[in-house]
Parts: C-alpha cells; structure tokens; sequence
C-alpha cells in the first residue's frame, strides 16, 4: 500500500468512526426519532378551498396524509393525489378516520376558489390548503418541505414549480408516523394507514 493511500486511510476512517458514533448517540437514523431527530410537522394557518382558516389543531384527532404541491403540476402532483385517493377508497369506511391534505406550494395562482375546482378530481374528503406566501413558507418549513419557482422562459403566470413530492402520513396528535413517495403504490400505502388505525 502506498504511503499516499495510508495517509487517506489514516484520516477518513477516524472521521467515519466520529460520524457513526454521531448518528448512534443522536439517533438521526432511528425511525421514530431519537434525541437528534429532526422533527416533521406542526403548527400552521392556512385557508381551505372554502375560504375558512384552518389550523393544524382542525385536524387533531385523525391521521393526515398531507401533500405539498401545486394545480398547475403535470405530472407527479396528480399521480401522488391519485395515489392518495385510490388508497383511501380502498380502506372503505375506515378512509372517514383520514383526513387527505393538499397544501400548495403556489399560493399566487392556487387561490382557494382555484383549489375547490382542483381537489374536487380527487374525491371529496381532500382538503385543499392555500395561504399568504408567509403563511405556505411557514408550512413547508415545519414539514422540511423544499420548494422554488423553476427557471424559465414562460409568461408571468405560466411557470413550473419546483418541490419536494413526499405525502406524510401523520397521527391523530400532528405526529409523524411515515411518508411516501408519489411512486408509491396505492396498496403499500393503504395497508401502512390501515396499521395505524
């Protein structure tokens, strides 16, 4: 081995030992959270698509399953609402102890009267939620949410945006319980919801 390699060797593995160590004591990797855990949820204001405020406290009492997106989206927005949906209907009278979350990421042009219309397509349980600008960044911020309106060429009102696309399952208490991927199937995450119920 040369002398070159040793050197590397020498450093990376006590700074690999220093970050397990790190990760064990904090339990950044522990599914329900350790010491360290980065907490996902909480408080928020918003406006449902019939211009009521809601809080995150409206919903105590049921699990969540809350997506952050926007209506003008082509493509994973409604794949991961349809998902929801189809999970949902699956449960049958149980899907009444869920509540499904729409919060957009576009309060510009994702008025509460424009949502009404949107989250409609899915079924009539979703929850539509919009906001000021403020109000939205706050949510995202509380569900690690990463959000930006995407570079482009497009008129003023015509532009993508980018975001994260991960649908919370959440309990009856605003806790995190798990999340899923726009890619998830419908049935994984029925039978996920189910074993919380």
């Amino acid at each position: 081995m040369s002398s070159r390699a040793i050197r590397i060797l020498a450093v990376s593995v006590p700074v690999l030992l220093l970050t397990a160590v790190l990760v064990w004591h904090y339990g950044w990797l522990s599914p329900g959270g350790g010491r360290g855990a980065i907490p996902i949820g909480g408080p928020f204001t918003l406006v449902d698509q019939n211009g009521k405020t809601r809080t995150a406290e409206d919903f105590r009492g049921r699990l969540m399953l809350i997506y952050f997106g926007y209506s003008y989206c082509p493509d994973v927005c409604p794949t991961a609402l349809q998902i929801m949906s189809v999970a949902l209907d699956s449960l049958g009278g149980d899907a009444e102890k869920v509540t499904p979350i729409f919060i957009t990421v576009d309060p510009a042009r994702d008025t509460p009267e424009h949502l009404k219309a949107y989250v409609a397509n899915f079924g009539d349980r979703f929850v539509g939620l919009t906001g000021t600008e403020e109000q939205v960044a706050a949510a995202a911020r509380a569900y690690r949410i990463y959000y930006a309106k995407a570079k482009g060429d497009g008129a003023k009102d015509e532009y993508l945006m980018d975001h994260s696309s991960i649908v919370f399952l959440m309990g009856r208490d605003g806790r995190y319980l798990a999340h899923f991927t726009h890619n998830t199937p419908s049935e994984e995450m029925a039978r996920a919801i189910r074993e919380r119920l």
